[in-house]
C-alpha cells in the first residue's frame, strides 16, 4: 500500500462521532494525538493554535452552563458565524442534517426531536474528553486558518490512534462561557471543541457517513 493510500485509508475512517463510550482515552495517547498534529503547517510557523484540555469536572460545569444559554438562547461568538448557507452549501448542509435527523428518528417537523439533538451538542455527545481550541486575536482569519488546520490534523491523528472525534463550532456561540470556565486569555478567540473518545458503534447517530463533492465541482483548470 502507497502512503497516499494509507492517508486515504485514515480520511475514510474519520467521520463526526455523535456517539461515545464512557472509557477514557490514555494521557500518553492523548498527548501522541497533539503532537502528531502540531506537524501542520502554519503562516511563519507561528502556531497559533492552544488546547485547553477539560478535566471530567470542567467539562461537566461547562456542559450545564452552556445547557442553560442554548435554553435561554444566548449567542455570542468571538468570530462571527457565517451569514448565511446558500446554492450547493446549503444543499449539503441539508443533507448532512437529515442524515443525522433520519439516523436517530427525528421526523421532519418534529421540532422538539430536533431541539434533543441540537442540545446534545452542549452534552458534548457524551464524550469523555473536551477540548477547547483558541486562536490569537491579532492574527485574524490567518490565525483561524492555521488553527483550522490544526482541527483537521487532530482528527485525523486521532483516527489513526483509534480514537473518534467531532469539532464543534457551536460551543464557540457562547464564547463568554467559556472563556470564563477555562478562564482564557483575553487577547485569544474561541475557535471550537474538539470532543473525543472511542466511538459507540451502537449509537444510532453513528449509522451514517456523510458524502463529498465529485472533483468537478471542487476542481478548476486553469490555462
Amino acid at each position: 500500500m502507497t502512503e497516499l493510500s494509507s492517508l486515504n485509508a485514515i480520511f475514510d475512517r474519520r467521520f463526526s462521532c455523535r456517539g461515545f463510550l464512557n472509557t477514557p482515552v490514555e494521557r500518553s495517547v492523548i498527548a501522541q494525538i497533539i503532537q502528531t498534529a502540531q506537524k501542520v503547517p502554519s503562516w511563519c510557523n507561528s502556531q497559533p493554535w492552544q488546547v485547553h484540555l477539560l478535566s471530567p469536572q470542567k467539562r461537566d460545569d461547562l456542559s450545564a452552563r452552556l445547557m442553560d444559554a442554548a435554553l435561554a438562547g444566548q449567542e455570542t461568538p468571538d468570530i462571527a458565524f457565517p451569514q448565511r448557507y446558500s446554492g450547493a452549501y446549503k444543499h449539503r448542509r441539508s443533507v448532512c442534517g437529515w442524515q443525522l435527523y433520519d439516523a436517530v428518528g427525528v421526523e421532519k417537523g418534529d421540532r422538539d426531536g430536533s431541539r434533543r439533538q441540537m442540545l446534545e451538542n452542549y452534552r458534548f455527545f457524551g464524550a469523555p474528553h473536551v477540548a477547547v481550541i483558541s486562536t490569537p486575536r491579532e492574527l485574524g482569519p490567518y490565525g483561524v486558518l492555521d488553527c483550522g488546520a490544526f482541527v483537521t490534523a487532530f482528527t485525523l491523528a486521532a483516527t489513526a490512534a483509534g480514537v473518534a472525534t467531532i469539532p464543534q463550532a457551536a460551543i464557540a456561540g457562547m464564547s463568554p462561557i467559556v472563556r470564563k470556565v477555562i478562564n482564557l486569555a483575553d487577547d485569544r478567540d474561541v475557535l471550537c471543541a474538539i470532543s473525543f473518545g472511542y466511538v459507540d458503534t451502537d449509537h444510532p447517530a453513528n449509522q451514517f457517513r456523510t458524502n463529498r463533492a465529485d472533483l468537478d465541482e471542487v476542481l478548476i483548470d486553469v490555462d
